[in-house]
């Protein structure tokens, strides 16, 4: 988060390239930030398993996607919550996951935006008509009392933050979402 795009500031370029010279599991990177065809690049060049970079701050989606897969990583393209899926439905060839955003990127611990869920479903139907393998993932608002319809509606990957974390127990916490969702997934 570059406090631009969005209104909050997270770690940067230098931080991400050190977690993944450390981390034992892949790293996915969420880019909410401006610029996303400058910067994206380079965080699929520090070794990310998967950068995803927001369709509202890419003046050339396409270019980009293949630039990030061309540097080795899964490519992921993220819309907000008021960002319509229609417009990008002849791209969705050229990314891995598409992000749908169920509240407005910026802040954990936010409310899931139940008019969310007929856009997955759009996108679901956009996907398999088009016999695409391709990710859905919803991010923020996660919880036992959203993944559910989340993955109903055609998610099959899930970002829970506030719900994991503020569990007693993260490891049953995690176990009994991923039940939830395994569930309902398509």
């Amino acid at each position: 988060m570059d406090n631009h795009f969005v209104p909050n500031l997270t770690i940067g370029l230098p931080v991400v390239e050190r977690i993944v010279q450390v981390s034992p599991v892949p790293i996915d990177v969420h880019l909410m930030i401006e610029d996303a065809d400058r910067w994206a690049p380079a965080y699929a060049e520090t070794g990310a398993a998967s950068v995803t970079f927001h369709a509202e701050a890419a003046a050339a989606p396409v270019r980009l996607a293949r630039e990030i897969r061309r540097l080795g990583a899964r490519v992921g393209m993220a819309l907000r919550p008021a960002t319509p899926v229609e417009q990008y439905i002849d791209l969705l060839s050229e990314i891995d996951m598409l992000l749908i955003m169920t509240v407005e990127p910026g802040f954990g611990g936010q409310s899931f935006i139940e008019g969310t869920l007929p856009k997955i479903q759009r996108a679901r139907k956009a996907i398999s008509e088009s016999n695409l393998d391709l990710w859905i993932q919803v991010d923020d608002g996660i919880s036992r009392s959203t993944i559910e319809r989340a993955a109903e509606a055609g998610a099959n990957v899930f970002v829970a933050g506030s719900a994991v974390y503020g569990a007693e127990n993260i490891g049953e916490e995690i176990e009994t979402l991923r039940n939830l969702a395994s569930a309902h997934c398509h």
